[in-house]
């Protein structure tokens, strides 16, 4: 029992070295990050390769598997929430012609939590955004991680800004008391929206969907030009939106 969970451990350890920014590491980094050793370390390669969780690129290096993405789409992120989200992301983005995100809350404490990108429609006039789907964002410079914020009971959020906010960009709210004015803003409305916070010329506006059982909580939100972010409108749209989904949520 103690192997197999030393076998476990030591292969989270290598499949956490794999990050947005470097999806394909040699063994040579591996090593180093992980501190195993050579042999230890490839035997594990091999069995992960052999077995799909790995796969090996050129110039050495490995990257994640095919087993490893198809594992993930049982995930009722995947087989519950994105599939049934999807008709209601394209009608949103087919109303606004906007980036469209689905969003749910993850983290192992307040602290560590962030916003866990689940969906994603864009299109080619939409802004560039710096998400992707499987990637996180911040919850306090993200219109989704606001929203989700905004769910949040006293005593979470207490834990929460235990934390220091981190400035992404020179309009980030980093104060304890301007953010909850945020939220208390964005639970008056019934939408959150970030002006620039994370992305210089973006404005995103989000709502959360009311908690459904089985799955962490959720908001659905738009990405827009600040030249073309009319708040009025696509604030009730986002929030439909979001009312709509959580109805087809609880029926599935």
């Amino acid at each position: 029992m103690a192997d197999g969970e030393g076998v476990l451990e030591r292969t989270l350890r290598v499949l956490g070295c794999f990050t947005d920014d470097e999806p394909a590491v040699t063994a040579t980094t591996l090593a180093a990050r992980t501190g195993l050793a050579s042999s230890t370390l490839h035997r594990l390669l091999a069995t992960l390769v052999a077995e799909g969780l790995l796969t090996r690129g050129p110039g050495h290096t490995y990257a994640i598997g095919p087993r490893l993405w198809e594992l993930g789409e049982l995930s009722p992120l995947s087989l519950r929430l994105r599939e049934t989200a999807l008709p209601h992301m394209v009608r949103l983005y087919e109303a606004t012609g906007e980036n469209v995100h689905l969003a749910v809350l993850d983290g192992a404490t307040p602290e560590t939590t962030s916003a866990l990108y689940v969906g994603r429609l864009t299109g080619r006039q939409s802004i560039p955004t710096l998400s992707r789907m499987g990637g996180r964002g911040p919850l306090h410079t993200t219109g989704v991680g606001k929203a989700l914020l905004a769910t949040r009971d006293e005593s979470w959020l207490r834990q929460y800004f235990r934390a220091p906010l981190e400035r992404e960009t020179v309009n980030s709210i980093t104060s304890e008391a301007d953010l909850r004015a945020d939220i208390a803003r964005t639970r008056a409305l019934g939408y959150a929206t970030t002006r620039e916070e994370m992305t210089l010329g973006n404005v995103s506006v989000a709502a959360a969907l009311p908690r459904v059982e089985g799955l962490p909580p959720v908001a659905l939100g738009l990405v827009v030009h600040l030249e073309r972010a009319d708040e009025r409108r696509l604030g009730p749209l986002v929030v439909q939106a979001a009312k709509d989904l959580h109805h087809d949520l609880r029926n599935t």
